[in-house]
């Protein structure tokens, strides 16, 4: 992602010993080929807001323990219809959002070689991945309109004569399942994550492209719904992430329901799919914590002398397939020892292909506090960049001339407000997993009691992550 050096100090008047700590963070580090999520080294009580994260969570789960069934059922179905639209559009913004797409592999590829000049990785790390993923979950699946394949596929489809249906009969082998969608997640995560230069404009302009083309063709061979549902991992990454949006689009018409009650309607994944959304989740934690001076320290790194990326491929490499691993794992003893309590023998890939859904509001909640100070200041650098993208001295939209204000995510005062959106964040979001894992544990155990004792191990899991989540945010990071 866009190289910063990501070590900016926390201002602190409250002793000495702070305003050293703050000294020491504001030292200059190697740029680093990713965005953090945040650039202090928090000097706040943290330790009451993890203790009350996990009080919330915890005291959630209680709450819903108490609460009839019934009630809650009317509360998640409840809707306010908005008004109907149709898919008319949908091509013509399409083949818009390819164009603009085209253009920003042309600035890649011939722009300036300055990630933060440069549109391109701007626009893919900070605007769609960290800000788009945002929108997705707030405003439902803006997506199928404006991802850059549909249209061109419609027109491809009729020139060389394929079928151009969505609903055309599938060639994708049926146990393939979301396969195809999670090893090419993984591929992006470690582009993102473990690659040298991610943000570099030409490498990064030659594997987007690369993937563009290989998508379209794939979706020409097998047919679009096919590779869009199971095989293409940003539409199936933005549909999971859209489920939480309070807005649902059915037959044509808009309306709002709660956050989350689509996720209570959905079908169990597959274990290709359960495997989909806790690579999603891990991935973005492994972010995080890969730059700890524990993770580091575990290998032996010095965090004060930070060897880049290129020095770190393999230990990246190992943590990032680690932390999947290891989330998989509880999640499945989470999954399975909730059977046991409810005494439940059905299948346990169905309980866990149902219950994963309770993970995407954690990590819609992880994305958006992890991506927050990218946002913020990127974002600022995407609207100068975006005004002169081949650095022609051109000045579309007026922004070429902005000054980027990096203050917004430094001092003291920034760091408190942005520490209480992260953390408050990072809470909501697992209280509401909580409140989705119960309405789905209801449709496996219809007894308020088994849905409860089912539950359990499950909270106790999420009580965990809100607090290593927000010791992630807590803790000095490095790079």
């Amino acid at each position: 992602m866009p190289g910063r050096a990501e070590g900016g100090a926390v201002e602190c008047q409250l002793s000495r010993l702070a305003f050293l700590a703050a000294a020491l963070a504001a030292l200059p580090t190697p740029a680093f080929a990713h965005a953090s999520d945040r650039g202090h080294v928090l000097l706040l009580p943290t330790g009451y807001y993890i203790a009350g994260g996990a009080f919330a969570v915890a005291v959630s789960f209680l709450v819903l323990a108490l609460l009839p069934p019934a009630a809650l059922d009317r509360f998640w179905r409840r809707r306010l219809p908005l008004f109907t639209f149709s898919d008319t559009p949908r091509i013509v913004v399409s083949l818009i959002s390819f164009a603009g797409f085209a253009l920003l592999i042309a600035a890649g590829l011939v722009g300036s070689r300055d990630p933060l000049s440069n549109p391109l990785p701007l626009v893919i790390w900070t605007l769609l991945w960290a800000g788009f993923t945002l929108l997705q979950g707030v405003l439902g699946d803006l997506w199928s309109w404006l991802n850059p394949w549909y249209g061109p596929w419609r027109v491809a489809s009729r020139v060389f004569g394929f079928q151009a249906g969505e609903a055309q009969p599938s060639r994708l082998p049926s146990w393939l399942g979301y396969w195809p969608a999670f090893a090419l997640f993984f591929a992006f995560a470690w582009f993102e994550l473990i690659d040298p230069a991610p943000d570099d404009p030409a490498r990064l302009a030659f594997a987007a492209g690369t993937y563009w083309l290989a998508s379209l063709v794939a979706m020409l061979i097998v047919g679009y719904d096919a590779w869009s549902k199971r095989g293409e991992f940003l539409t199936v990454f933005f549909t999971m992430v859209a489920g939480f949006a309070p807005v649902e689009r059915l037959d044509g018409r808009l309306s709002l329901c709660w956050p989350g009650a689509k996720l209570l309607a959905a079908a169990p994944l597959p274990p290709s799919g359960t495997a989909f959304l806790l690579l999603a989740l891990s991935s973005v934690s492994f972010d995080g914590l890969s730059k700890t001076f524990l993770w580091l320290g575990l290998f032996g790194v010095n965090p004060l002398e930070y060897p880049g990326r290129t020095a770190l491929v393999g230990i990246g490499s190992f943590g990032l397939v680690l932390t999947f691993v290891l989330l998989a794992a509880v999640f499945a003893l989470a999954v399975f020892l909730g059977q046991r309590l409810a005494g439940d023998a059905r299948s346990f890939a169905k309980a866990a292909g149902l219950l994963v859904w309770s993970i995407v509001p954690i990590a819609l909640a992880y994305h958006i506090a992890h991506y927050l100070t990218v946002l913020l200041v990127d974002g600022q650098y995407a609207l100068v960049a975006l005004s002169d993208p081949f650095a022609l001295g051109w000045n579309l939209f007026g922004t070429a001339n902005r000054m980027v204000e990096a203050g917004v995510v430094a001092g003291a005062e920034s760091a408190w407000w942005l520490w209480n959106l992260q953390a408050g964040g990072i809470i909501a979001g697992h209280v509401l997993a909580v409140l989705v894992a119960h309405g789905l544990a209801w449709r496996l155990h219809p007894q308020p009691s088994r849905a409860a004792l089912s539950q359990l191990p499950l909270t106790l899991l999420m009580i965990a992550y809100t607090i290593f989540g927000l010791w992630l945010l807590a803790t000095p990071t490095a790079g």
